[in-house]
């Protein structure tokens, strides 16, 4: 039994062994894909840095925007803080306008440029 399984081994270690495929052949019958390799990295545009508004100096007096652009629960949040902001600086008057989540309206931003004193914007994380 152990001769006959290494005859049949050797059989077809043989046969394997002899069969021979020229690599050129291959390549003359068949054509290998060309693929091309994209950097996912890119290259961001060059950003232009801007100084923050300076802070006020006092609140009395002054117009503070708070805008809701929408985001869960931002409007609730946004109300709380205009009642704190009424309660603890009763001279400053408090808007609440509503916005889009990925732009403020023109009309609304007219109005903030016009009126606005300072703004809050809830845009949620």
């Amino acid at each position: 039994m152990k001769l006959r399984r290494i005859l049949i081994t050797a059989a077809c270690l043989g046969l394997f062994a002899s069969i021979n495929i020229p690599s050129g052949a291959m390549a003359a019958t068949e054509k290998e894909p060309v693929i091309t390799v994209l950097n996912p990295l890119g290259t961001p545009p060059p950003i232009e840095v801007k100084q923050m508004a300076p802070r006020l100096k006092t609140l009395d007096g002054k117009t503070i925007y708070f805008i809701n652009t929408g985001f869960p629960n931002s409007g609730r949040l946004l109300e709380e803080m205009s009642k704190w902001f009424k309660a603890n600086y009763p001279n400053a008057n408090m808007v609440i306008a509503r916005a889009g989540m990925d732009n403020i309206p023109p009309n609304v931003m007219t109005e903030i440029g016009e009126k606005a004193d300072a703004v809050i914007l809830g845009v949620g994380h």
